[in-house]
């Protein structure tokens, strides 16, 4: 079975457990009218939708989701930290084995140094919000699979059209590479302002750059990450 398939067995069982067990619509169909039922609502990208109204349930949503493989391994949920309210929304990869073990995104080697970088900004995690693509650790920090991606998608795309930031920072090429829908490398994409459109919200401009654990591996690449914070410094003071 490949990953594909076990992250939908995974979701139809999730469906189950949910209680999820026949196909309704949507809205009640008064049968004594005819018709047809109306369709079952589907996201913006064309998977299920998520039904949030606040951050709290979105939360409850994502710790009781098993349609992603990742968090058969994981030891926790790592779903946001910061500030919502700030107006600046950084979107990451994954968690790392620290942030596994904390619960919070970015709490490592990484971490830090994104607080470094938020600092040379002006800001700090009472001024910005932070989340992943993913909400589990991938084993051995590897990259997570387009698939596993896919299938957290929504709840990202609904995490954004709760929070309405001024602007999204996106750390590293599979946040930028998901979120934007290409298959260029962040080398390309990185200080370039892009849009993601969620729902009937105007679309958000979305900056990406290189992921702190990328900086610290490249340390050399410093000087374009700063570039890119001084644009998006120059966004949010203008917004």
């Amino acid at each position: 079975m490949s990953t594909g398939d076990r992250a939908a067995a995974a979701l139809l069982s999730w469906y189950v457990d949910m209680g999820a067990d026949e196909a309704l619509a949507a809205a009640p169909l008064n049968r004594f009218q005819g018709g047809s039922p109306p369709p079952e609502p589907a996201g913006d990208d064309g998977g299920p939708a998520v039904s949030a109204a606040t951050l709290d349930e979105l939360r409850s949503a994502v710790e009781n989701f098993h349609g992603c493989p990742l968090r058969t391994d994981a030891n926790r949920t790592v779903f946001a930290d910061g500030n919502p309210e700030a107006g600046l929304m950084l979107i990451g990869e994954a968690p790392g084995r620290e942030e596994d073990r904390v619960g919070l995104p970015f709490v490592g080697a990484a971490g830090k140094l994104l607080d470094q970088m938020l600092a040379a900004i002006g800001r700090d995690r009472t001024s910005a919000y932070i989340t992943n693509v993913v909400f589990w650790r991938p084993l051995n920090n590897r990259t997570p699979t387009d698939e596993e991606m896919a299938a957290c998608l929504p709840f990202v795309r609904t995490h954004v059209s709760l929070v309405r930031p001024r602007a999204i920072l996106l750390l590293g090429a599979a946040a930028a590479r998901v979120l934007l829908g290409t298959r260029l490398g962040i080398s390309k994409l990185r200080g370039q302002w892009h849009e993601i459109s969620v729902g009937n919200l105007p679309p958000v401009p979305a900056l990406p750059t290189f992921h702190p654990a990328f900086l610290l591996r490249q340390p050399a690449r410093k000087a374009d990450a700063w570039q890119d914070l001084r644009r998006l410094r120059r966004r949010l003071d203008t917004a």
